[in-house]
This record gives C-alpha cells, structure tokens and sequence, in this order.
C-alpha cells in the first residue's frame, strides 16, 4: 500500500511539472497541458474510429507477440536440447537484437503490406527476447532434480510439470513482461512508418502533418495505456498458471 502511494504521489509530482512547463512556455504547438491531453482524449472516445483503430493495433501487435512468443520459445528448446542448434540460430538472434527497428520496417515494406507491418516487426523484436531468457533458464536447470526424477520413476508428465515447467516458468514470465512492452512500442512506430488505415501509427503520423499537438500526446497517452494493461494482464495469467504449476 505505502510503495502504492509513493508511486501516485511521484506521478503527482511529474504532472505538476507537465502542467506547469507547458503554462510557462505557452507555446501549444510545441507542448500541451496534460489537462488539455485527457480532454481531447474524452473528446476522441466516443467516436467510432477511436476505438476500431485501438482495436487494429491491439490485434495486430499481438498476434505478432504471441507469434514470437512461440517462435522464441521454440527455438530455445531446440538449442538446448541440441548444439548445432543453438550455434545455428546464434548469428540470427544477434542480427535481431542489433537491427533497428526503422530497418526491419522499410525491408518489411518491400515484402508484405502495411497493414501486416506490425505483425512482422513485433514478432522480429518478441523472438530474440524470449529465446535469449528460455535458454538461459534451460542452462540453469538442475541436473539433479531430472536424475531424482528418473530414481523415483515419476511419470513422464509430473517430470515436465515438476523439473521443467516449475524452473521455466520465471524465465518466460520475465521474458513475456519485457517483450510486450517492445512489442507495442516497435509495432507502432512500424506502423508510423507503414501508415496503414485505421491504425494508431496512422493517427500519430496524422497528428504531426496537421501540427495537431494535442492530439498526438493524447495517442501517445492512449498507447501507453492500452501497453500496461496488455502487460497487466499477462503477466496476472503467467502469474496464476506459475501457481497453478506450484500446486501440482
């Protein structure tokens, strides 16, 4: 409750900052009040296409996370389970942590269209990220509890379930919560870049051709937002399947 409250009154505090830089520059074309952000926000809510395009995006993005997610893992077990795998797909991973996300888009653009771009671009980013954390948890796993696994004859599924899942489970855990925040904010600027219809990238891209400041903190607000809450919300579902594990 107390780390609660310190973190609303922190967020008080860089507000409070928010609100009165923007009143001393007055300048709205460079910087709007964060009252004036949550107005046009309640002025773009009820409008259809406010919410079809949150919907686009949402969609898109992540299935490209959960795309990744099983690529990620995918590629994980078979490197730890085999050498030549793992010095495969090494060259690989690394290409993907080190290209920028503004290369994959324009190289994605040549092969599939905009509106697919955030599919593409999202899963490039989620991959390496969660194939990097499951192998590192697959290094760690204790030899010993698989050798007393076999000494006590537990069968094939409680094995899984009681050596593997139960020391994996944080990793992906740690994995996912990283790689969704990532996911949304590659997946938008593709689409910032790509301009497909009826995406939040659009509306970005559409709020600094027409200098509409407001407009563009208020997108930026909503995508932040619509982030934590897919991230909340995943990790809660990890979270209950990891004591959900615990208990068998």
């Amino acid at each position: 409750m107390k780390k609660r409250v310190i973190t609303i009154l922190c967020v008080l505090f860089w507000l409070i900052v928010w609100q009165l830089g923007a009143m001393a520059l007055n300048q709205k074309i460079l910087l709007v009040t964060p009252v004036e952000v949550v107005r046009r926000i309640a002025e773009l809510a009820p409008k259809p296409d406010f919410w079809s395009s949150i919907a686009f995006s949402s969609g898109k993005i992540l299935l490209g996370f959960a795309m990744g997610l099983a690529g990620g893992t995918g590629l994980a077990l078979l490197s730890g389970k085999f050498s030549f795998a793992r010095q495969l797909f090494s060259p690989l991973v690394s290409v993907l942590k080190s290209v920028p996300v503004a290369s994959f888009t324009i190289l994605a653009l040549i092969w599939i269209s905009s509106k697919d771009l955030s599919v593409l671009v999202s899963f490039l980013i989620c991959v390496p990220i969660v194939y990097t954390n499951m192998l590192e948890g697959l290094d760690s796993l204790d030899p010993k509890l698989k050798t007393m696994a076999e000494l006590f004859h537990i069968p094939p599924w409680r094995r899984f379930v009681g050596v593997y899942l139960s020391q994996l489970l944080p990793y992906f855990r740690s994995a996912s919560g990283l790689a969704i925040g990532l996911c949304w904010k590659s997946g938008v600027a593709a689409e910032v870049i790509g301009i497909p219809n009826g995406s939040i990238g659009e509306k970005l891209y559409m709020s600094k051709v027409y200098l509409e400041t407001a407009d563009l903190f208020a997108w930026t607000l909503v995508i932040i937002l619509v982030s934590r809450l897919c991230e909340e919300i995943f990790t809660a579902f990890v979270k209950l399947l990891v004591k959900r594990v615990e208990r068998m």
